[in-house]
């Protein structure tokens, strides 16, 4: 059974902090592969400000190449949006019926509304959870405190942006060492957020 903890975000960009978390989950808990799936559109975010779907896929293949036990995934791209995670686990269930055992990876943040998401219960009744912490607002419900399906993993925390990156690498900043060498290099060449 191959323990894939599944790593949700717009990546718009990726950036180093992504790839921090990520590699600390792979080698720092039980899970085998992280995969990075690149979410078309949030129910939380307006899509004004994204890239490109396939753009921002091809920014996370570029940063995770050289890592044998990180993904890039673009199961999303045809599923109904705007999508729920809960759709996007039911429908890897199908496609991988056997062999594969997939956890969710989320901040301390995210798992403070963790009960407004779409049919949380029965997420939190099949899956586990992966929590990184994160400087944030607000308390942590506590039906979530000691939960048995709730792993907090003691990664280093990243407060960089992708919101911070594509606004100062608008206002001519050099925002070079947030990102992955060969993201820097296709978001240059292809004059991304100027």
């Amino acid at each position: 059974m191959k323990k894939v903890g599944l790593y949700f975000g717009t990546f718009n960009p990726i950036h180093i902090g992504h790839l921090v978390i990520a590699n600390h989950m792979v080698e720092f808990s039980d899970l085998d592969e992280v995969w990075f799936v690149v979410t078309p559109q949030s129910p939380f975010k307006t899509k004004k400000t994204l890239l490109d779907n396939h753009q921002r896929f091809e920014m996370v293949y570029e940063a995770t190449k050289d890592y044998s036990k990180l993904k890039p995934s673009n199961i999303e791209f045809n599923l109904p949006q705007p999508n729920y995670t809960i759709n996007t686990l039911v429908h890897l269930g199908e496609k991988y019926p056997v062999g594969y055992d997939f956890s969710l990876i989320m901040g301390e943040d995210n798992l403070k509304g963790f009960h407004k998401w779409k049919n949380y219960e029965t997420i939190l009744e099949l899956h586990n959870l992966y929590v990184y912490p994160r400087i944030s607002e607000g308390t942590t419900d506590h039906q979530f405190k000691n939960h048995d399906k709730i792993h907090r993993v003691d990664a280093p925390i990243m407060e960089i942006s992708s919101t911070f990156i594509r606004r100062e690498h608008k206002n001519g900043k050099n925002i070079k060492p947030l990102l992955p060498p060969e993201v820097w290099k296709y978001m240059d060449e292809m004059n991304f957020y100027r």
